[in-house]
């Protein structure tokens, strides 16, 4: 099918483009659900291919960015080491759309500093945790968000508490935090458009079964499990800012809540009274939660106040490497001036 013959994007690109190389991940890994979620979010989203910089560590979850967008700017950087990378490709560049791929040992175990001062800092950047408990590379051990008492493939029961990497977040400051799963599309989306929209630190943590190593009975990361005990804790739809969308949906159900970029996320409230943008009662529904044995999913904290790194740091607009050099050498007297502290 040729690019015309194609329904196009805002920008109107066909979603081809946002393809990438075929997967080589174990068939039905949750995984390549993700990457297929996320060839639709940027399609719809608009996302100029030029201005998207992937970016990830090792393991699994950190060869995903090589099967989407394959136009764009990539970077594979070292066991959890790519909040960093990504920091600095995002200083160095403002006008970046930073999209980071991590799993559970990347981010909860090596890389668990870097991620902490990445959201302390509030970076901009969508940040993606392909979360499936277990070590998919090295054959199966549990990872840091491995719940009390799930059980290995071949035996074994994990007795260590589990990090739960939204609820660290949202505690380090993060002003976007949000819970899904692969298989479910229609949730996830969304929720990946509008962390795109959204100006600082997104955090989206994707429970994402190990076709392998942990998709069988006494897993709490497996395709069985999160079916049986998911609790929707609302079902998103974004508003592409400058677009007009007309939704249908009863009076008193939905929550506006609004974006700092002028971007709207629409609640759709489903079982219970939540507020997003309640730091205090996000943190006591998680921790609830878990005591029940239940997954909550959906928008967990959103909050637009807060400035983000490059804003705080006060760093241009324009990107660094389109300075010249005398432009960013200072002259004797200015050095001078500097180095006499007058």
């Amino acid at each position: 099918m040729t690019a015309s013959a194609q329904t196009l994007n805002i920008i109107g690109l066909a979603r081809d483009v946002y393809k990438g190389s075929p997967t080589t991940l174990c068939a039905g890994c949750g995984h390549n659900s993700i990457t297929n979620h996320l060839i639709k979010a940027l399609y719809e989203y608009g996302v100029p291919p030029h201005r998207l910089a992937k970016m990830s560590g090792i393991g699994c979850s950190s060869k995903t960015p090589a099967y989407f967008v394959d136009r764009a700017h990539g970077f594979n950087g070292l066991h959890g080491r790519m909040p960093s990378a990504a920091t600095g490709a995002k200083l160095a560049n403002r006008e970046l759309m930073v999209l980071g791929i991590s799993g559970d040992g990347d981010t909860a175990s090596i890389g668990l500093g870097q991620y902490c001062h990445m959201i302390r800092r509030n970076v901009d950047i969508t940040y993606i945790v392909e979360n499936n408990g277990v070590y998919g590379l090295t054959k199966g051990q549990f990872s840091a968000t491995a719940d009390v008492g799930s059980t290995l493939k071949h035996g074994g029961t994990n007795a260590y508490t589990t990090i739960d990497v939204c609820g660290l977040a949202i505690e380090l400051g993060a002003t976007f935090v949000a819970r899904s799963f692969s298989g479910d599309g229609k949730q996830l989306v969304p929720l990946l458009e509008a962390a795109f929209a959204h100006r600082g630190t997104a955090i989206l943590d994707v429970i994402s079964p190990c076709v392998t190593f942990n998709d069988h009975e006494g897993s709490t990361k497996s395709y069985a499990y999160v079916k049986e005990h998911d609790v929707l804790l609302n079902a998103p739809d974004f508003i592409h800012a400058g677009e007009e969308i007309v939704v249908d949906y009863e009076p008193g159900t939905v929550q506006d809540v609004a974006l700092d970029d002028g971007s709207h996320l629409l609640l759709r409230k489903l079982d219970r009274d939540y507020d997003a943008t309640d730091r205090l009662g996000a943190l006591r529904t998680i921790h609830e939660s878990r005591t029940r044995g239940e997954l909550v999913t959906g928008l967990l904290f959103v909050s637009g106040d807060e400035p983000d790194l490059c804003e705080r740091e006060r760093m241009p607009a324009r990107p660094l490497h389109e300075y010249k050099e005398e432009e960013l050498r200072l002259d004797r007297a200015t050095f001078a001036k500097i180095a006499g502290g007058a």
